[in-house]
């Protein structure tokens, strides 16, 4: 069986939804989209039309954070704010976590970052907790950890208010329907719910979790379905109702980095291919409903949807 068929699944199409209205990123959910990866041989976050290959002519965007605490980047997603429009939201497993200002120009350095941390732990993933502006990141050495403002519009002004234990803590997702942040780690996802504004925020365990069968590594949402998330983990690809938390398994396919589907059916991910000097990723992102996608040298972690919707 062709690799792709192993990653083929029915898929219902849901009706189609609009982003918000941010320049570059706001569009339909069609099957013409736009497509953000972490690359990381040249320490890169790059922004490739899916329907396009993925060479330099082509690039949309880039994000070159440099060296230091930024190598090997290990997550980015796009977020909308009042303040500076649209933001990218990175983490780096060399141990830094931040955002960026994706609007200022084509192609941003570390002088367009905003904020950053270093959460230490080999950071996974962040997020950002709508509203009062706090942001939340993942670090596989075992915790969540939590930066919140003194002001929503001012994020100079972030710092650490708490530290929550996950053991491999890799993915965490806002959810702005039940007002909870998922988080995933080894054998399990959790939900947590958020009290306080600015630094009186903290999270709290609300018990609902899902065990895995091994380590979590991607928890994104399901386009074509708010009422779940996908997570990944060692051995598959699962969707999770976030009412009854039942699990359904989509794929059996080991070593999905990241995994993301459309509301149009499509779907396209990242499979660690255990070959080079990264072994945990691989320069194909992978489509069910278009051309695979291979960079010549590259190395990709996370591929995501270029949108700033958190479902």
């Amino acid at each position: 069986m062709k690799r792709r068929n192993l990653l083929r699944a029915a898929a219902v199409a849901a009706p189609l939804a609009t982003v918000g209205a941010v320049s570059g990123v706001a569009m339909a959910d069609t099957p013409d989209f736009r497509v953000i990866v972490t690359e990381q041989t040249h320490n890169k976050i790059m922004v490739f039309d899916k329907n396009a290959a993925f060479t330099d002519a082509n690039v949309y965007k880039t994000f070159s954070p440099g060296t230091g605490g930024w190598y090997n980047l290990s997550d980015v997603r796009i977020r909308d704010t009042a303040q500076f429009g649209a933001i990218g939201l990175a983490a780096a497993s060399g141990g830094k976590v931040g955002i960026w200002n994706i609007t200022t120009e084509l192609h941003q350095e570390l002088n367009d970052v905003l904020w950053s941390a270093s959460p230490g732990g080999n950071p996974h993933a962040l997020e950002r907790i709508p509203n009062i502006g706090v942001f939340v990141s993942a670090s596989s050495e075992g915790y969540l950890t939590v930066y919140a403002p003194t002001a929503i519009s001012r994020p100079e002004t972030l710092a650490k208010v708490q530290t929550v234990s996950l053991a491999g803590a890799h993915g965490v997702l806002w959810d702005p329907q039940n007002e909870l942040l998922w988080a995933c780690g080894d054998k399990v996802v959790k939900a947590y719910s958020v009290s306080g504004t600015y630094r009186e925020a903290r999270l709290k365990s609300t018990g609902r979790s899902v065990a895995l069968s091994g380590l979590g590594h991607d928890l994104q949402p399901d386009y074509s379905d708010s009422g779940r998330v996908i997570v990944t983990d060692t051995y598959g690809v699962y969707s999770i109702d976030k009412s009854t938390l039942a699990k359904t398994r989509l794929h059996e396919n080991t070593r999905i980095k990241s995994y993301v589907k459309m509301s149009t059916g499509e779907y396209f991910w990242i499979r660690g291919d255990n070959a080079g000097s990264r072994d945990w990723g691989s320069p194909t992102v992978r489509f069910s409903e278009t051309t695979d996608r291979t960079r010549s040298g590259a190395e990709f972690y996370k591929a995501r949807y270029y949108a700033t919707r958190y479902n």
